[in-house]
């Protein structure tokens, strides 16, 4: 059955000899996603999705991972993470309007 995470990217690893691993974080867990040209070692994503991964660190962009029904992945959606700011901004109206009925 194909899914999908959505979440943040909060750690990025390279290393000398071409691989990447990256710290996914979604749903309150991490997730580690890797890359590797060594057909020997376990990468389970391919280059282009984790270079795109690796280049939203440290930004205000969320990105959705699908998967497919053997748990590989397809393709990722980005997208700006500014809804929990509205959101904030709304809480601070309704606090207002609190204060001003009591």
């Amino acid at each position: 059955m194909s899914y999908s995470l959505f979440g943040q990217v909060i750690g990025v690893r390279k290393f000398a000899n071409g691989d990447v691993e990256i710290d996914f974080y979604n749903d309150d867990k991490i997730t580690e996603c890797r890359y590797s040209s060594d057909i020997g070692r376990l990468g389970n994503f391919p280059k282009e999705l984790i270079e795109t991964l690796a280049s939203t660190l440290a930004s205000d962009i969320c990105v959705e991972i699908f998967f497919s029904d053997d748990g590989n992945p397809t393709h990722i959606e980005l997208e700006e993470c500014g809804e929990d700011d509205e959101d904030d901004e709304d809480d601070e109206e309704f606090e207002d309007d609190e204060d001003e009925t009591e």
